[in-house]
């Protein structure tokens, strides 16, 4: 078995190329355009951001919009904002791995069973088959992050019309 800090590197490495920063670190601008915030990684939608107007059609255009953080999508769901995935109480820092596993692999919010669905563009189902030495660096590596108090909001959910 990988000592921790092997397991931390190893996960770090995985969430890196996996672009979980893409959706649940808030960004700031740089010369190069938007980079996730070093101060917030991985604590999700910030909780009092003000998301701007949206057109009427946001969401029943065909079109998926995000906010300038990428933390926040609208789509024909709604609107949903990306998790704290920091070892924060407002994250994942009471969850057990078994916890974090349904989360990711079946796709269960904060990974309870009989929890509602994640929802878009949060893509469980291509995590599902992730190995789990490969789910548990990820865990470790997200445990061994700075807590940063976060309570995202709640989805906006949009009835489908039929």
């Amino acid at each position: 078995m990988q000592n921790d800090e092997s397991l931390i590197e190893r996960g770090k490495y995985l969430v890196t190329i996996s672009g979980c920063n893409d959706c649940h670190s808030p960004k700031i601008m740089s010369a190069q355009g938007p980079e996730p915030d070093p101060s917030r990684m991985m604590s999700g939608h910030i909780q009092d951001e003000k998301l701007p107007p949206m057109h009427a059609n946001a969401g029943k255009d065909g079109w998926v919009n995000f906010n300038m953080n990428t933390t926040a999508a609208v789509g024909p769901w709604g609107v949903s904002f990306a998790a704290n995935l920091t070892p924060d109480e407002t994250g994942i820092g009471t969850w057990t791995f078994d916890r974090f596993k349904t989360a990711i692999q079946k796709g269960k919010y904060k990974g309870l069973e009989g929890s509602r669905m994640l929802l878009p563009p949060m893509p469980w189902q291509v995590y599902k088959n992730i190995k789990e030495d490969d789910l548990k660096a990820i865990y470790v590596y997200l445990k061994s992050l700075p807590p940063i108090n976060n309570l995202v909001p709640q989805p906006i959910l949009s009835t489908p019309k039929l």
